[in-house]
């Protein structure tokens, strides 16, 4: 399940802009602030399944752009590439110290120092 909300969270934080005010606002309550369907729906005045039908068709919107567009894949594979990087860059760096290279040893972190804050954003 919390595989679950994670890719929901994900799909909204990358997404979420193109739902409607309401789906927005439901779909964020029930994934991020861990209401039930039947509390949204007492909040709000309407059925539970009225709460669940806004989800769904805010789910389905999310699902659909990340299956046309793969931003949330590139981006997972991009962080993956960036921490390979960080971490060859500081392995560079160490074999540079031990043959005294202080020029590629001062690349090696500029670029382990990039990653870094790449990483960061």
């Amino acid at each position: 399940m919390k595989n679950q909300a994670y890719r929901m969270s994900m799909l909204f934080d990358f997404y979420g802009d193109v739902l409607t005010d309401r789906q927005k606002e439901f779909y964020d309550l029930y994934y991020n602030e861990d209401l039930s369907l039947g509390e949204i729906a007492e909040n709000y005045g309407i059925t539970r399944q009225g709460v669940r039908d806004v989800i769904v068709r805010a789910e389905a919107v999310l699902t659909e752009l990340e299956d046309k567009t793969g931003l949330i894949k590139r981006f997972h594979t991009m962080r993956a590439q960036l921490e390979q990087l960080r971490e060859d860059a500081r392995h560079a760096a160490e074999l540079a110290a031990r043959e005294d290279n202080e020029e590629l040893e001062s690349f090696a972190l500029q670029v382990r120092d990039a990653a870094d804050i790449l990483l960061k954003e």
